[in-house]
């Protein structure tokens, strides 16, 4: 493959600090992909024990950044996302176990066969190489893009923001002392240098570097670097998701399912953003659902019949009326807009019109209302009388996740191990001339 740059296997070290750290990931990556599964896992449970055993000394870095979002006024939901507690990063280390009991997909045979002329294939996953993550503010993708991109025999270049950059640089010190305790590389797990909007630029012209990045954020980050950058980039996504009660549902569960799809932690893209409510029950099921998220301190974006409804229910919920914007918002917040639906395709052309392609979920008893929702709906996950929070890696069994890939190539929905792997053909003969 032709390259912006010279193979960093056979050229001088580069001057750029960011280039350096990717010609070191390089030669790391060289020496991960051979490894077997319990080097591997060995520095995967240092890692964890390294979390808890330094939780204070990440903590106190934790301190630093949220000080200073909260003195900038920073959203609720970002700082949120930026906190670490300790049973946070109890979970998070519990996390990277998980990922260490995980099967190893490298060398994991795809298919294979003896061809006619009698040579042997073999299609074999192998790690992608030099992995680069861009994100936000969450500093437990710092964690989980590490434990996933070790544990496939990929090495790390990790670019947060400049929000969480005390609690990072504290994550990657403790991540890269277990790594190199353990008789792995260090360099395997790298903090791109730099704070600047320049480090973040490099990163993505590094082709032939960087095998593949993957941007975690908002809408506007992941659109710059899929726009801007010259390496392959898996593109996620951001999380308007909706939930879809239909005429046959059991009201009750529908509550239950929309309250937490919505409020059981609402600055995560599977959280939900929109409720779809077929018209033939509104009339019954608006006035419950709006006293439930009432009670939860949610206001809802309704359009005409929601609003309606509120007024005449008096379920003392916040209803504001709904413009186009809220329609193709993904709020993050205590937040959720809302419209009656004249029947199961009206929502399904709403979700097509305004979706992001996340995550979808149908309340019904109807199974061929069911079969019909599945099939239509086009997004990477579509779930029936379950909360859209189960779209995630660790709920999927996958372990933690890098990811929720909105794209159709390679990867889509949480992406675990088996994405983090392309595939090489390995062909065995005995003195075969073609």
């Amino acid at each position: 493959m032709s390259s912006v740059f010279p193979s960093p296997l056979a050229d001088p070290m580069p001057q750029s600090p960011v280039l350096r750290a990717a010609y070191r990931a390089r030669a790391a990556a060289a020496d991960l992909a051979p490894l077997p599964r319990s080097a591997k896992d060995e520095a995967l449970l240092a890692i964890a024990d390294a979390l808890e055993v330094r939780t204070r000394e990440i903590l106190a870095a934790n301190a630093e950044d949220v000080e200073k979002a909260l003195a900038a006024g920073t959203a609720e939901s970002v700082v949120d996302r930026l906190t670490l507690t300790p049973e946070r990063v109890r979970a998070i280390a519990a996390d990277v176990r998980d990922v260490a009991a995980l099967p190893d997909p490298v060398g994991e045979v795809v298919r294979g066969s003896t061809l006619p002329n009698g040579l042997d294939l073999r299609q074999v996953r192998v790690p992608l190489g030099v992995v680069g993550i861009i994100y936000e503010a969450r500093p437990n993708v710092t964690v989980d893009a590490a434990a996933l991109c070790l544990k496939s025999g990929n090495a790390v270049l990790l670019r947060g923001s400049s929000s969480a950059y005390a609690s990072n640089t504290a994550l990657v010190r403790v991540i890269r002392d277990a790594v190199g305790g353990a008789g792995l590389p260090a360099d395997a797990v790298q903090l791109v240098p730099g704070e600047s909007r320049e480090s973040v630029r490099e990163l993505m012209r590094a082709r032939g570097m960087v095998d593949v990045l993957i941007p975690r954020g908002g809408a506007s980050l992941i659109r710059t670097v899929v726009q801007e950058s010259t390496v392959p980039v898996i593109e996620t996504g951001t999380g308007n998701c909706h939930v879809y009660v239909d005429a046959e549902a059991d009201l009750d569960m529908a509550v239950e399912i929309l309250v937490n799809s919505k409020t059981s932690r609402v600055s995560v893209c599977n959280a939900a953003e929109t409720l779809l409510v077929h018209q033939d029950i509104a009339e019954r099921f608006l006035p419950l659902a709006l006293r439930a998220l009432a009670e939860s301190g949610v206001t809802v974006h309704g359009d005409e019949r929601v609003v309606e409804l509120a007024e005449t229910a008096r379920t003392g919920a916040t209803v504001v009326p709904a413009t186009a914007e809220d329609w193709e918002t993904e709020y993050l917040s205590y937040d959720i807009a809302a419209a009656v639906v004249e029947d199961l395709d009206a929502a399904v052309r709403h979700i097509r019109l305004w979706t992001s392609g996340h995550t979808e979920a149908i309340v019904t008893t109807s199974q061929a209302a069911a079969r019909r929702f599945t099939q239509l709906v086009d997004s990477t996950t579509v779930s029936v009388n379950a909360s859209t929070r189960f779209t995630d890696g660790g709920q999927f069994g996958f372990g933690a996740e890098i990811g929720i890939s909105t794209q159709k190539l390679h990867a889509r929905g949480p992406m675990g191990l088996p994405e983090l792997t392309s595939t090489k053909y390995i062909l065995t003969g005995d003195g075969h001339l073609r």
